[in-house]
């Protein structure tokens, strides 16, 4: 069973019923879920997943009011049912640089914590330069039980209320990096002998073109190690994921691998065709990248580098 799972079923047979027994006057406005770092919060531990950063548990997310009221309390009360009631699997050894999510925070402290926001975006540049990964760690998981329907709330202005303009510099920005790497360095780099870069150029194409793939999905881009999972579960080209994988692991003949460079970036291109974001424009995706670059109405961003964003 997945980790989202056994912590839900925690939750629904332990932890609601402690909650709204020790807790009734918060309980009708406190959250309670999984979310943030950890392959548990994506869905996709497994058995190797759990020799290190993996216990069974859940968060608590409160208003910043009711976590100075009843935050300690909270606390502890989570800590003696983790002790009388065990989750299964309760905690495996932890690593110097993993730590889990569970007991009690803010939810203000959770979206500052990933997106280094108090919650959602408040301005365009928020939105801009916040890592994807970090979006898409900020919407993962779970949330099991949401009171007063903050928590949720903001978790779907983010999912979906991102401004066109941004989402085309975005879109662009990989565009044009995808471009840059993949359809014209790799090739170059191979004829100064440079096969280091060569590979190097691989990679940010692999990067930027999956990332290209989340947007048109209209979704967030994970942390490199889930990338190929996740992208696999896209409507969308997911089925690219097979092609990007191959650029990294497969040892043919650097021919091979070009012709799978224009091979995703045809696929790509059809793709924003087919979503009318761009006219015919050849088989080149820069081309592509300034025509969304041109759509952007707010001028501060459609006067950004096309690469950035």
């Amino acid at each position: 069973m997945r980790g989202i799972d056994l912590a839900r079923e925690y939750f629904e047979h332990a932890g609601a019923q402690m909650l709204q027994r020790d807790f009734p006057d918060v309980w009708s406005r406190l959250a309670a879920g999984m979310a943030g770092h950890g392959s548990e919060c994506f869905g996709f531990d497994d058995a190797v997943s759990r020799d290190h950063d993996y216990q069974v548990g859940f968060t608590i997310y409160l208003s910043r009011d009711d976590e100075m009221k009843y935050g300690f309390a909270l606390s502890r009360a989570y800590l003696k049912l983790l002790e009388n009631v065990p989750p299964p699997d309760f905690k495996s050894r932890e690593s110097a640089l993993g730590e889990t999510e569970y007991g009690v925070t803010t939810i203000e402290n959770f979206f500052l914590r990933h997106l280094g926001t108090p919650g959602v975006p408040r301005n365009w540049r928020e939105w801009l330069y916040t890592p994807d990964y970090a979006f898409a760690e900020a919407l993962n998981g779970e949330i099991f039980y949401d009171g007063s329907g903050e928590m949720s709330e903001i978790r779907r202005a983010i999912a979906d209320d991102m401004p066109r303009d941004v989402w085309l510099k975005k879109l662009a920005a990989k565009l044009a990096a995808a471009a840059q790497s993949g359809q014209y360095n790799y090739a170059r780099c191979l004829k100064h002998g440079e096969a280091g870069a060569a590979a190097l150029a691989l990679t940010d194409f692999v990067r930027a073109s999956a990332d290209a793939v989340f947007l048109l999905n209209h979704k967030f881009g994970c942390y490199y190690k889930w990338l190929f999972r996740a992208m696999r579960l896209l409507p969308i080209l997911g089925e690219l994921a097979d092609s990007l994988e191959f650029l990294l692991t497969d040892y043919t003949d650097s021919a091979a691998k070009r012709d799978v460079v224009e091979l995703v970036s045809g696929k790509i291109i059809a793709e924003i065709e087919r979503q009318n974001l761009a006219s015919p424009s050849g088989d080149y995706l820069e081309n592509y990248a300034f025509a969304l670059q041109r759509q952007i109405v707010n001028r501060e961003i459609a006067a950004l580098h096309v690469m950035e964003g």
